[in-house]
């Protein structure tokens, strides 16, 4: 059986998703699977690959006010909001060689874009393969829905209820599976050496601070006002590919008049995410969904900040309204609510203890079985 899975650049959580879902195939399946995993963009044209990318990035750091009225209009049934898919349906004719060459049995997309040109390949007759779309947040968007799928894999029962009635979606078609990650944030076998090797101390609450996507500025702020309050934890902050955000921190730690004895370890990029994540009590990060996904694997309470207003701000609302974490506005006395929560073990417990409850650590397998199942329909379809 040939398994292709379409993604795309515009954000990580698209490229991860897709990259969790093909190394479990591949560690765990048989000679008769085989998995591929496309860059849809990339495959239709470079240079709109670029463009959408970096147009993407550029509205959600330096205007999300802009992006986040668009993401709600393009919500509503407009002409504006019809937009896109008249641009996909265009777009479509030049995915189609590369699903041609590759002739899967079943396609997995897990972006909206993927999911809508090969929705409109399906009802061209160009392709035959079953269609299953995984939406990669914790709300729904109409860009994410298309005639030809056969099933969706969403992130919670929560999104049920809309799909079928605002989007009149078949409830056999949905499955709340949950949002695919790798198998390492479900794993419970890391200990305190992660932070003997940091040289940090197993007693104290650690914070993480998963800090790439904020503005330099902003979250070095955030930083200091913690500090402020002089809590008895100790911090360790990834900046990821931010070296800019990183040697501000740098410059901030070595800073000869700092005078806040809080332990602090910078870390610039690691693969190893999780590991830091299994050690951690509180993690302050961006809301997107691949990240509060994987945090909530790890059973690590959520507090999030600097929402992109739209799919990020759906993800943000779900943790509040599932008590898994908390939501920091801008004018949120962000030093004394991170604090005070700390000092609160029971409500940081019960939060964790929730988190433990959301447990969707058979998602990718059950989306396994979910492509053997139409497949084989599909099978038995064809003979008939």
């Amino acid at each position: 059986m040939k398994i292709m899975i379409l993604t795309a650049a515009t954000g990580g959580g698209h490229l991860r998703a897709a990259s969790a879902i093909e190394k479990y195939i591949k560690a765990n399946g048989s000679q008769n699977l085989d998995v591929l995993t496309v860059d849809t963009l990339k495959s239709v044209n470079r240079f709109l690959d670029k463009t959408v990318c970096d147009s993407y990035l550029f509205m959600a750091r330096k205007a999300p006010g802009l992006f986040g009225k668009m993401y709600k209009e393009t919500n509503k049934p407009t002409a504006f909001s019809s937009l896109v898919p008249k641009l996909n349906k265009m777009f479509s004719s030049l995915l189609y060689p590369t699903i041609a060459e590759y002739q899967p049995d079943v396609i997995i997309t897990v972006h909206p874009f993927a999911t809508e040109m090969v929705s409109d390949l399906k009802a061209a007759g160009k392709v035959k393969a079953p269609l299953i779309c995984i939406i990669t947040d914790y709300g729904l968007h109409r860009a994410w829905i298309a005639e030809q799928v056969d099933a969706y894999v969403v992130a919670s029962e929560d999104m049920v209820p809309e799909l079928t009635t605002s989007f009149n979606v078949p409830k056999e078609k949905i499955f709340p599976f949950g949002i695919p990650v790798h198998d390492v944030f479900f794993e419970k076998s890391y200990n305190d050496m992660v932070l003997r090797d940091l040289n940090l101390d197993s007693k104290l609450p650690t914070v993480l601070f998963m800090a790439g996507s904020f503005g330099v500025t902003n979250i070095v702020k955030l930083y200091r006002d913690l500090l402020s309050h002089n809590p008895p934890i100790q911090i360790i902050i990834i900046t990821g590919r931010n070296q800019k955000l990183y040697n501000a921190f740098e410059k901030e730690l070595n800073d000869p008049d700092r005078k806040n004895s809080v332990p602090t370890r910078l870390i610039l990029f690691t693969n190893e995410v999780e590991k830091y994540m299994h050690v951690s009590d509180l993690i302050v990060t961006k809301p997107g969904g691949l990240t509060v996904s994987e945090a909530l694997a790890c059973n690590l309470p959520l507090a999030v900040f600097d929402a992109i207003p739209g799919q990020e701000e759906d993800n943000a609302n779900f943790l509040k309204t599932h008590d898994m974490g908390i939501r920091l506005s801008k004018n949120s006395d962000f030093g004394k609510i991170i604090s005070s929560l700390i000092e609160e073990k029971e409500k940081l417990q019960e939060m964790r203890e929730n988190c433990e409850k959301f447990d969707k650590s058979h998602s990718i397998d059950d989306i396994v079985k979910l492509v053997k199942t139409l497949t084989e329909n599909a099978k038995e379809e064809m003979t008939v």
